[in-house]
């Protein structure tokens, strides 16, 4: 079956840069990224003593972004350099690099522009795929806007690609749109508004997303089905489903591969479309940007289009999209309401901002519930939420991942923090302690867990650890460990500072990382 495709442009691979060559496609111009005078001068004798000849005339020609005409190709050159990069560098200075170059085209009034891919070697070797996406998330254009005014529905319709070894240029470009497909998905639904990406028009969106293809979707609306097997989620979602528009739903999305599984990686996503904090509302204009609250939903549902474009043979992939709207009214859940989630755990509520957690909880009970249940093979469990700004603080715009006591046996966040770091989506590891289940066990007769303090994560010690223990203890996970009678791997990634947060581009965070590891 075929399956729709999502990207900014079409890519059309170039083999020459000669003149006749551009002129018959009509490109106007060249977008250079990390220019080596020896490729170019092979690439091109015209481009080859253009360089040359700039180098010698301007000093910061290496050091700053420039544009200028070629006579001998009749067409603009702007040239982007990556510049020297330190032993703390790492590969993302090439996709920005390539935003930047795609960015000084626009304003110039390029029509028709040719990226020139650098080499990857040494310890950048994936420097061109890197740098290729970086061109396209700069592309990139909202759907709204895509939507309200077809006429900019692309800044380019089509993007030549040039890479001096012509033979890795068609591999090349079926990784990057297998990619990009992905992180297309995850940037309209995160970056869409609180009323276009309200939770029945992202069940809209995803159900036509995956129409056409092996991927399987169901969709839950169902309050009565909430009340009864999802109780943390509809908490949240009691004030919203007072509006029609705003009712919540939980999305599953499954693929299933054509042999038999030898792994089953399992993500749920946190989907909050808007989060007013609720009853403990956000005050003093921190509400504004949080729309992209449902980013860690966004996220998944990418996955799931890398998934369905990859096709795995042998890997068995589950999404669940957690979407739900944190309002506040006089049906809002509120602190020190006692709630007693899927797994039977008596949890009373500390801070109603604190919801993340609480939309995703049941939804991961429910998949623990299946893997064992089901004895799906090798199987991994992730939670993918924008979840704390103490995430922020402490690990500035990386994702951080923290593992369970399997997960961390199997070596599983250094893995994933490794592969990260090679095509630019970094993460940190955090350590999951005692003192961070210790904070959340319940300090009331009569409750297990407490969800929350009252203060804001940023200002709670380790306020970024504590909301996996909380999810464990909420889920029956933290009885999955090494000791017990079937261990379980369990992660949960924070990407408040990765996501992206207005005005800029929702980054797609962590789909690259994720296909790089577990696909």
């Amino acid at each position: 079956m075929g399956v729709e495709s999502y990207l900014p442009c079409r890519l059309q691979p170039v083999t020459s840069l000669e003149r006749s060559v551009l002129q018959r496609d009509h490109y106007d111009t060249i977008c250079v990224i990390d220019g080596s005078g020896a490729d170019l001068a092979r690439a091109s004798p015209s481009l080859g003593s253009l360089f040359a000849e700039q180098r010698s005339f301007d000093g910061a020609f290496e050091s700053e972004l420039s544009c200028f005409r070629c006579s001998d190709l009749d067409c603009r050159i702007v040239y982007s350099p990556v510049g020297e990069l330190s032993d703390f560098d790492d590969v993302r200075r090439f996709a920005e690099a390539a935003q930047a170059a795609l960015g000084r085209a626009i304003k110039a009034g390029a029509k028709q522009p040719l990226l020139v891919l650098p080499n990857s070697v040494g310890r950048f070797g994936d420097a061109a795929l890197v740098a290729l996406l970086g061109a396209l998330h700069k592309l990139y254009v909202p759907l709204q806007l895509r939507e309200d005014v077809p006429e900019k529905s692309h800044r380019f319709r089509s993007l030549g690609v040039y890479h001096p070894d012509a033979g890795q240029v068609k591999g090349l470009l079926r990784t990057v749109e297998t990619l990009e497909n992905g992180r297309f998905v995850a940037r309209d639904i995160g970056g869409g508004d609180p009323e276009r990406m309200a939770p029945p028009r992202v069940a809209e969106y995803v159900l036509q997303a995956f129409a056409n293809g092996p991927i399987k979707a169901t969709v839950i609306e169902d309050p009565h089905v909430f009340e009864r097997e999802y109780p943390l989620f509809q908490a949240v979602n009691r004030a919203a489903g007072t509006v029609k528009r705003h009712q919540g739903r939980i999305i599953f999305l499954e693929y299933k591969p054509p042999n038999t599984a030898r792994k089953t990686v399992v993500l749920v996503g946190k989907g909050v479309t808007y989060d007013t904090g609720g009853a403990d509302i956000k005050a003093g204009g921190i509400m504004a940007g949080m729309s992209r609250d449902k980013c860690g939903a966004a996220a998944v549902a990418g996955f799931m289009k890398v998934v369905e474009q990859q096709q795995p043979a042998d890997v068995h992939v589950i999404g669940v999209l957690c979407m739900v709207r944190n309002s506040v009214g006089e049906e809002c859940y509120v602190s020190d309401e006692m709630i007693t989630s899927r797994a039977g755990v008596r949890i009373r509520v500390g801070n109603t901002d604190a919801e993340g957690r609480m939309a995703m909880a049941d939804a991961l009970c429910q998949m623990k519930e299946r893997v064992v249940n089901e004895r799906l093979p090798d199987p991994h469990l992730f939670t993918i939420a924008t979840l704390t700004g103490h995430a922020v603080l402490a690990v500035g715009s990386n994702a951080i991942v923290m593992d369970n006591g399997p997960a961390r046996e199997a070596g599983h966040g250094l893995r994933l923090q490794q592969e990260a770091e090679k095509i630019g989506d970094p993460f940190e590891v955090s350590i999951l302690r005692k003192e961070d289940f210790d904070f959340h066990k319940g300090k009331c007769y009569g409750e297990d867990v407490l969800q929350a303090n009252n203060l804001p994560s940023s200002r709670t010690p380790r306020g970024h650890q504590g909301p996996a223990a909380f999810l464990m203890l909420a889920t029956g996970l933290d009885q999955c460990g090494l000791k017990s009678a079937y261990p379980i791997k369990y992660s949960h990634l924070d990407i408040a500072g990765s996501a992206g947060d207005v005005p800029d581009t929702p980054t797609g965070s962590p789909i690259l990382a994720l296909a790089r590891t577990h696909l």
